[in-house]
């Protein structure tokens, strides 16, 4: 399943990415929607490239069918990024803990000038090889997703008015 999403931002697009690259923004989005545990599992800086690798639990209730070929309790993944501070833009990737033969997704994310603020668009795949119930999951991810990223945004803008600057960045 094929998604786009768009977040808004109330600071300036490198303000933004900066935020994303940084390992410290991850612990202050626990207890949003649909996503529990978030981990750092590495962070890497050569100039305006960032790696970045974050563990995710993923938290949503399924439908009964859904849940009885897909464990919700078993997806997980590592989120691995990369920047592209200069460009405005990451590729990412979910390297799942389970169900690694069927479930894949990644992308790219975009940010960009809004008006006074930014604006962040991710565009990717999600997909799940699960007999009758690989498209209910699919959209229950993406659903997921979506309901997690209207929240983020907010949590962003706080973070990168708390945030001191670094030596870094």
């Amino acid at each position: 399943m094929r998604f786009e999403i768009s977040q808004h931002f109330r600071h300036d697009p490198r303000s933004v990415d900066g935020a994303y690259a940084d390992p410290a923004l991850y612990p202050t989005l626990v207890g949003l929607p649909n996503l529990g545990r978030m981990e750092v599992r590495s962070h890497q800086r050569d100039g305006d490239t960032v790696r970045l690798d974050v563990h995710v639990m993923f938290l949503r209730e399924f439908s009964p069918a859904v849940a009885a070929a897909i464990d919700p309790s078993k997806l997980s993944w590592v989120q691995e990024s990369v920047f592209d501070l200069a460009a405005g833009t990451a590729t990412f990737r979910l390297v799942p803990d389970n169900y690694g033969d069927r479930f894949s997704a990644g992308g790219r994310t975009r940010t960009e000038a809004d008006g006074d603020g930014a604006s962040r668009t991710l565009t990717g795949e999600v997909k799940v090889r699960a007999p009758l119930v690989g498209g209910r999951v699919e959209k229950a991810v993406v659903e997921g997703l979506q309901e997690y990223l209207a929240e983020e945004a907010a949590l962003v803008d706080a973070f990168i008015e708390g945030r001191r600057p670094t030596a870094d960045g």
